[in-house]
């Protein structure tokens, strides 16, 4: 679809019209021109929003979209849709289906079946067999099909010699091991954080503890092979220290931070409302801090929303037996924003959500400049609305946002030659 999209300001740190506002003519998939006062000529859609800014499209590094095996919970479609609607144009997705992304064959089977549509989808292969954590999966091969990364889920990987393999295993061909922060010896049966909190109401608790050691002995491991190592959803202050130190021994660590676990703490679990649970669980309040702190000063790279759709048999069942998990696709921006627009700029929350994501899976980083393919995000950072569940596209409605006034909102991406309004 050709587009003309008048006075938007640049949110692009890569754009030499960064901070400026513009029109921007796109035809053919591609941005033709960036000027002031540009003219609609011929057969073309015109796009004029109040408060309108436009930024690389967003990049989402840790989705769930449970198809092959679940998709009464989401499947590759609903998911694609769910992106689409909170303003994502590509994501990259975790292998926790049935079976899981541990040949190349799921991995061909998620690239065939998404190719084409206005959110990229780029599957991620699993660490281990079947993610038993035995034996090392066919890595290789479902790097060459297509796999951005390797990982098993939330299934951390108890055997650190098996884990130590699969880094000098990706190193051969520059992969990417993604780790889950938390010792299942010591999570146990936990079901939220362990703290006042939980022993207040009576809940076995899940130590911080347990994704510290994780993520000291993960770092290790990485620091041993010389390798990069991506560090997924962290949770608490003490983990934040770990990465940042090791970030200045100057090792290969990135990790990246949910926006539920920057919104909200483990207190409001003291209604056993099940759409709060999840894992890592909520902390306290300093770690919230600190999180926010290691957004600030990068020691933490990347915001995504660890999109985790389970259905009403799995959420509307008594609080011990619930899964664990929230959606995320349709509030990750909103919710940073309302959450944190005084302690980030703009451009940081791009950076953090469409810039270092692609950049720590190598992939291309689009721009907002002249002759590059449009992949675009339109946003207004400044406009109210409440969340109801009409603006879900998601098959499942597992959130705790719903009902929230947010600030920042989605409007519209553009991506391969396509053009779709949020909501």
């Amino acid at each position: 679809m050709d587009i003309l999209i008048k006075s938007t300001k640049v949110v692009d740190p890569a754009s030499k019209h960064n901070g400026k506002t513009v029109d921007i003519l796109i035809r053919k998939g591609k941005i033709e021109k960036i000027g002031k006062d540009l003219k609609a000529e011929g057969k073309i859609k015109v796009y004029d929003h109040k408060g309108l800014c436009v930024s690389p499209g967003w990049f989402d590094m840790n989705v769930n979209f449970r198809e092959p095996g679940y998709e009464q919970k989401e499947d590759l479609m609903s998911g694609i849709k769910a992106a689409a609607q909170g303003g994502f144009t590509g994501v990259a997705c975790k292998p926790s289906t049935n079976p899981p992304l541990h040949t190349k064959a799921e991995i061909e089977f998620v690239k065939n079946k998404t190719k084409n549509q206005i959110v990229d989808v780029f599957p991620i292969g699993t660490v281990s067999k079947e993610r038993k954590g035995k034996e090392l999966a066919e890595m290789f091969d479902m790097h060459n099909s297509g796999a951005v990364a390797f990982s098993d889920g939330k299934q951390a990987i108890e055997n650190p010699r098996l884990l130590s393999l699969a880094m000098l295993y990706t190193k051969g061909f520059n992969g990417l091991i993604i780790s889950f922060p938390d010792d299942a010896r010591i999570s146990a049966s936990g079901k939220m954080n362990e703290g006042e909190v939980s022993t207040t109401l009576g809940i076995q608790g899940i130590p911080a503890i347990a994704e510290e050691l994780q993520i000291s002995r993960d770092i290790f491991l990485a620091e041993y092979n010389d390798t990069p190592l991506h560090i997924s959803s962290v949770s608490t202050a003490k983990s934040v220290d770990l990465i940042r130190q090791a970030k200045k021994k100057g090792l290969k660590i990135t990790a990246d931070v949910t926006p539920h676990h920057l919104s909200f703490d483990d207190s409001l679990l003291a209604g056993f409302d099940s759409n709060y649970k999840v894992k890592p669980p909520l902390r306290g309040k300093a770690d919230i801090k600190a999180l926010v702190k290691g957004l600030q000063d990068g020691t933490i790279d990347v915001i995504a929303s660890d999109h985790s759709p389970e259905d009403e048999e799995n959420k509307k069942v008594e609080f011990d037996y619930a899964a664990f998990g929230i959606i995320g696709l349709e509030t990750t921006y909103a919710a940073v924003n309302t959450t944190l627009s005084d302690v980030l700029t703009q451009e940081q929350i791009i950076e953090k959500t469409a810039i270092n994501p692609r950049k720590i899976l190598k992939l291309e980083i689009p721009s907002v400049n002249e002759g590059n393919d449009a992949n675009l995000t339109l946003f207004n950072p400044t406009q109210k609305w409440i969340f109801t569940e009409k603006e879900i596209r998601s098959k499942s409605k597992n959130t705790p946002f719903t009902g929230n006034t947010f600030t920042g909102k989605a409007l519209a991406i553009y991506n391969n030659g396509q053009f779709s309004e949020c909501g």
